[in-house]
């Protein structure tokens, strides 16, 4: 194998034409070969083979710097990076990282979870560069779903008016997580049509290059008047217009024109947009036919494709939910970041085609288009994962909250996800949420719960409401229970408590099972109710545990609520303090002290 022979980044370097196509058959061999295996993000890395293994062959890493937009993109890069050995412990506990970590290795540049901000990035270690009178070069690949977020406009409109070495990979394969949306979407589709006249530019430069005496004068001239002629009949791209020099479009799987067109923005003298087509999946059936399956996988069976993972979750629940309360109000409509199946809104955007609104990768919008949308009389309901909702925390106060408007926040992904580790744990939304005026907050910990907040929210609640949820299936409670904003639960006479809310509640009453103290379970965790707090106050020992950031959280303000109200006794929190990295979520909350044992030590003083 040529993979194995490659003992050093550098070796890539060595490898002729035919060489470095078997290379690439066999990234994809390994590439698909690990995902299946632990989970991941497999349609974005297939897409991007030759893109990664042209900019390996093209730069000199790691004083060349590759930041990746998003981060899933990097698998590959971690293979050509002295990390194809460890590939097998990808997103395991005390493995690689899925995203490019620089903590893990000096050729990963800069962490990139979220979408759209290599360009602000890339700019800025362009510029040190250059103040530092360094000559090396700055690539940012982005994804074209990425080009539906605002920040890298900002990103584009700075950089564009200097000269650094800057080199902006638009990697367009017509998709983010979902189908790209939007009038951007269009316009690249537009731009990808106009490949015929970059082979005609090429063409013609070969030509005129080897005329013997005049042939380079002839070219200079040439592309004054190429530059003349393409504004006449194509006019100018929007990224020429923020001062880059637009490079394509070309087939991104073609490593002979990919090396070209890369050594031509080498050559330029000030930022460079080379605009690439690919196959999202590329060289796998199953993930070229559904890439939006295979974007972000589990463990799956190599020849058919099939996952294991078809159980009841949070997110298909919340769609149907959502569907059967929109069947009867026409006031309900849906909203998405680009992701609409991940967050169970497929069915409803088929149903209700003129309610269902994607708007890309811009959840900043998001919340100020629902705030919109409510401002006329709709009730909007924005279904985000906790970590993207991070993005629009100024739109919530500021054109939400400010005016009271219900925007209905659905909340996918709340609490520990598991092996996306830090970039994606959803453990900062109460907290944030927290701080803001005019805000509920539900915490659902099954199912019959979450319907419950949903009415609430739609018909009870004034204005923002958030439901958050956690990822995978419910926690299975009494058949019995009626779904209330908390409960008392276990031994109502024990003067000791236990608070929790959401998930959380699984490894509490496993934890009873040993202890047989009272527990406070909230569903409603803000505003706290009362009489809960009433149920709390007297107690000689309270123990909160939270699956969330201690700081501005749920435990924090439970614990003002009861001092206020002359509580005397001991008072203990275990919640989240630190970013937390890749691992299950079983293991995550084993070392954030959160599980049954821990709970069992902790409240018997063994901890």
């Amino acid at each position: 194998m040529i993979l194995e022979t490659l003992k050093k980044p550098d070796d890539i370097k060595k490898l002729d034409d035919k060489q470095t196509n078997e290379l690439c058959k066999e990234l994809r061999e390994e590439l698909i070969n690990t995902v299946s295996k632990t989970g991941g993000h497999l349609a974005s890395n297939l897409g991007a083979v030759e893109l990664t293994v042209a900019l390996h062959k093209n730069f000199c890493l790691p004083k060349d710097k590759i930041i990746f937009d998003v981060g899933h993109q990097c698998y590959i890069h971690k293979m050509l990076t002295g990390r194809l050995d460890k590939m097998d412990t990808l997103r395991q506990k005390g493995g690689i990282s899925g995203f490019p970590r620089p903590d893990e290795s000096e050729y990963d540049a800069f962490i990139a979870g979220h979408a759209s901000n290599s360009v602000s990035a890339a700019f800025g270690i362009a510029e040190a560069k250059r103040e530092k009178k360094d000559n090396s070069y700055v690539v940012a690949v982005v994804g074209d779903g990425a080009i539906s977020g605002g920040l890298i406009y900002e990103g584009l409109n700075n950089a564009g008016r200097s000269k650094d070495k800057l080199i902006v990979v638009l990697n367009d394969n017509k998709m983010s997580i979902s189908k790209n949306v939007g009038a951007m979407s269009r316009y690249l589709a537009k731009v990808r049509s106009r490949s015929s006249y970059h082979r005609f530019k090429v063409g013609t430069e070969k030509v005129l290059g080897h005329i013997p005496f005049v042939g380079r004068k002839l070219v200079r001239y040439a592309v004054k008047f190429k530059k003349a002629l393409k504004g006449m009949v194509f006019k100018s791209t929007i990224f020429e217009d923020l001062g880059f020099t637009y490079l394509g479009p070309i087939d991104g799987h073609d490593l002979k024109k990919l090396d070209y067109m890369i050594k031509l923005a080498k050559n330029e003298q000030k930022p460079v947009l080379l605009h690439i087509n690919t196959v999202k999946g590329k060289g796998y059936s199953p993930a070229e036919k559904t890439p939006n399956i295979f974007h972000g996988i589990g463990a799956f069976d190599v020849e058919t494709g099939e996952t294991a993972d078809s159980s009841p979750n949070f997110s298909a629940e919340f769609g149907k939910a959502l569907i059967g309360f929109a069947e009867n109000d026409r006031r309900i409509c849906a909203i998405t970041a680009a992701m609409r199946e991940s967050t169970g809104l497929d069915d409803f955007s088929k149903q209700f085609k003129s309610r269902f609104y994607d708007v890309g990768i811009a959840e900043g919008h998001a919340v100020t288009f629902a705030s919109g949308l409510a401002k006329g009389g709709m009730v909007p309901f924005f279904a985000v994962y906790s970590t993207f909702l991070q993005r629009s925390y100024d739109m919530i106060i500021h054109d939400a909250a400010l005016q009271n408007l219900k925007v209905i926040i659905a909340i996918d992904r709340a609490g520990i996800v598991g092996a996306d580790g830090e970039t994606h744990q959803g453990v900062f939304d109460v907290s944030f949420l927290n701080a803001i005026p005019n805000v509920t907050i539900y915490s659902p910990a099954t199912f019959a719960e979450m319907r419950f907040d949903m009415k609430k929210a739609i018909y009870n609640d004034e204005g923002v409401v958030a439901i958050r949820y956690p990822r995978g299936n419910e926690v299975k409670l009494d058949n019995e229970f009626t779904p209330a904003d908390y409960y008392v639960l276990g031994n109502e006479k024990s003067d000791t408590v236990i608070v929790t809310y959401g998930r959380e509640i699984s490894e509490v009453l496993k934890a009873n099972e040993t202890l047989d103290v009272k527990i406070v379970h909230f569903n409603k965790i803000k505003p706290i109710d009362e009489k809960a707090v009433e149920q709390i106050r007297k107690a000689k020992k309270v123990f909160v545990f939270e699956e969330g950031m201690k700081s501005g959280g749920f435990a924090q303000a439970i614990a003002s609520k009861i001092f206020e109200k002359g509580f005397s006794g001991k008072f203990s929190i275990t919640a989240i303090e630190k970013f937390v990295a890749h691992s299950t979520v079983k293991e995550a909350l084993t070392d954030l002290k959160l599980d049954s044992e821990s709970i069992i030590k902790k409240v018997k003083g063994e901890a």
